[in-house]
């Protein structure tokens, strides 16, 4: 997520997880772990492989890995 607020909120309506716990807004997340995020109709599942204070937008795919990507209904037809 870009913005700090954005993920606050999300966090605050139980839509994440950690380790599957449901995280709080004040959860640290470590390297390893695995991270579920509920986006409405989609579910992403990572795997943290790294943590850096400032990281450069090309390297932010590298701090993880998809483990799933879900959606709960199909509105390509």
């Amino acid at each position: 997520m870009k913005r700090r607020t954005v993920a606050k909120q999300i966090t605050d309506k139980g839509r994440i997880k950690i380790n599957d716990k449901i995280a709080k807004s004040s959860s640290n997340v470590a390297q390893g772990d695995v991270v579920t995020i509920g986006f409405g109709n989609k579910t992403l599942k990572i795997k943290v492989n790294s943590i850096k204070e400032n990281a450069k937008k090309d390297e932010a795919d590298q701090m993880y890995d998809i483990l799933a990507e879900n959606y709960k209904e199909n509105f390509n037809n």
